[in-house]
């Protein structure tokens, strides 16, 4: 992730290793839908350590996750 920078518009995969244990995932449900993993997300914004992301092959709501658990596309 350092060679690249995640801003608006970027392309990403959610990590599964780094979102399972993670203190997001303790703070709501843990059983994560496989769109979450499976489906690309396109980064709407970005604040600190989070971005802001949209799942657009699914009906879903959108979802702040911390960088590090994002792999840009």
């Amino acid at each position: 992730m350092a060679a690249k920078k995640i801003k608006k518009g970027t392309m990403v995969r959610v990590l599964r290793e780094a979102l399972e244990g993670s203190v997001e995932a303790q703070a709501s449900d843990q059983r994560f839908s496989s769109y979450v993993f499976e489906t690309d997300g396109e980064i709407l914004e970005v604040d600190g350590d989070y971005a802001l992301i949209q799942w657009g092959a699914v009906p879903t709501p959108n979802a702040w996750l911390r960088l590090d658990q994002l792999e840009i596309l």
